[in-house]
C-alpha cells in the first residue's frame, strides 16, 4: 500500500514540474515573439516623435507667392518652408514635404537655379512649372530627379478655374507618385539633414523674449511677414499683409515651431531683377523658438542650409520650420525686428 502511495506521489510531482516547464517555455515563447510596442522614431526634418520609421524621399515644391496665389494648397503639411527672392521683391517658397505627402499642392510656380541647387542638398525630387534660363539649363542636364509643368501642362498638373495663370497651377498627391515612376526615380531618402533639436520645448526658453517679430523682404508689405508667439501651443502664428496665413486645402492655420532668418548675398543679375544668391558661403542668422530669439549663424553643410552655433548644428523645437533667405545688405539689423 505504502509503495503504491509512494508511486502515485511521484507521478503527481512529475506533472506539477512538466506543468510548471511548460508554463515558464509559454512565457519565454511570448516574450520573444511579442514585439516591442511604441518604438519611436524621430522624423528628419521636424524632429517629431512617430511610431513608423517613414523612409519617404523628401520632395520639394516651388510655390507661388505672389498675393494673386493666396492662399496656398498644401503648405501646412510641409516640414520646413524656404522663402527666397525670386525677382525683384516678389519671393518664392520652396515646399520641403517628408513627413507628409499632401493631396494637393500649388500653386506650382518656376524654377530658380539656386532652388534646384536646394533641392540637389537635399537629393529630394524637385517640383516647378516653368524656370529661368540658368534654372532650365540645370533641369535639361538631369542635375536632379524633376518633373516640371512646362511639359506636363494638363496632365501631371492641373489648372484651376478659380484663378488665372500664371497662379492656378497645381499638382496632387497621385501625379507626384506617378512622376517618380515615370522618371524611374527613387522614393526612399538616401540623405539624412544635419539638423538638430531639443528634447522639449522647455530646453529651448534659454535667450532673449520675443514674442512677436516682423522680417521685410524688401520692405514691400506683400512679402513682409509678421509672427506671434502662442504661449499655449508652443508655436507662431504668421500673418502677411495683415491677412492670416492659412491653408487653402485644409483651411487649417500655419503653425511653426521655428523661425530662422539666413542672411545671403544677392546680386542681381538681369533686367527681370532675377538673382544671383550665395547658397554656400553661410552667414549671420536668427532663430525665434519658444517665445524667444538667438544670435547664431547658418551654414552650407553638405549641400543642406543648416543653422549653427558654436560650430554645431542649432538645436530646434520639434515641429515644423520656416526659413527666410534675406538680403545680406540691408541684412538682419535692417530687416529685422521684434518685441518682447
Amino acid at each position: 500500500m505504502k509503495c503504491k502511495f509512494k508511486v502515485l506521489m511521484l507521478i503527481i510531482m512529475s506533472l506539477i514540474l512538466l506543468a510548471a516547464c511548460s508554463n515558464k517555455d509559454d512565457k519565454d515563447k511570448i516574450v520573444e515573439e511579442t514585439p516591442e510596442e511604441n518604438v519611436s522614431h524621430i522624423a528628419p526634418f521636424t524632429g517629431e516623435l512617430t511610431e513608423e520609421d517613414n523612409k519617404l524621399r523628401p520632395v520639394l515644391a516651388t510655390i507661388n507667392n505672389h498675393p494673386l496665389a493666396r492662399p496656398q494648397s498644401g503648405v501646412s503639411d510641409a516640414d520646413i518652408v524656404y522663402e527666397f527672392i525670386a525677382e525683384g521683391n516678389v519671393t518664392r517658397l520652396l515646399a520641403l514635404y517628408q513627413s507628409k505627402l499632401p493631396e494637393e499642392m500649388g500653386p506650382i510656380r518656376s524654377a530658380r537655379d539656386y532652388f534646384v541647387e536646394v533641392a540637389k542638398g537635399l537629393d529630394a525630387f524637385y517640383i516647378a512649372h516653368g524656370y529661368s534660363p540658368d534654372a532650365k539649363s540645370l533641369l535639361n542636364s538631369d542635375y536632379v530627379d524633376n518633373i516640371n509643368g512646362m511639359q506636363h501642362d494638363g496632365t501631371l498638373f492641373k489648372r484651376s478655374s478659380d484663378r488665372k495663370a500664371p497662379h492656378n497651377s497645381y499638382i496632387s498627391k497621385e501625379s507626384i507618385l506617378s512622376a517618380e515612376e515615370s522618371t524611374n526615380s527613387s522614393k526612399e531618402i538616401s540623405k539624412m539633414p544635419s539638423l538638430s533639436f531639443h528634447e522639449s520645448i522647455e530646453s529651448a526658453k534659454i535667450g532673449d523674449s520675443a514674442l512677436s517679430l516682423v522680417i521685410q523682404n524688401g520692405s514691400h508689405p506683400n512679402f513682409t511677414s509678421a509672427y506671434n508667439y502662442n504661449e499655449e501651443s508652443g508655436t507662431y502664428e504668421q500673418v502677411v499683409n495683415d491677412v492670416v496665413t492659412i491653408d487653402k486645402l485644409s483651411d487649417k492655420q500655419i503653425e511653426l515651431s521655428n523661425i530662422l532668418v539666413f542672411e545671403a548675398n544677392h546680386e542681381t543679375i538681369d533686367t527681370e531683377g532675377r538673382q544671383l544668391i550665395d547658397l554656400d558661403s553661410g552667414g549671420k542668422a536668427l532663430l525665434f523658438q519658444a517665445g524667444i530669439v538667438k544670435e547664431i549663424e547658418w551654414e552650407n553643410i553638405d549641400g543642406i542650409l543648416t543653422p549653427t552655433e558654436d560650430g554645431v548644428s542649432a538645436k530646434l523645437v520639434p515641429g515644423k520650420t520656416w526659413i527666410h533667405v534675406i538680403r545680406q545688405d540691408p541684412g538682419i539689423n535692417s530687416d529685422v525686428t521684434y518685441t518682447p
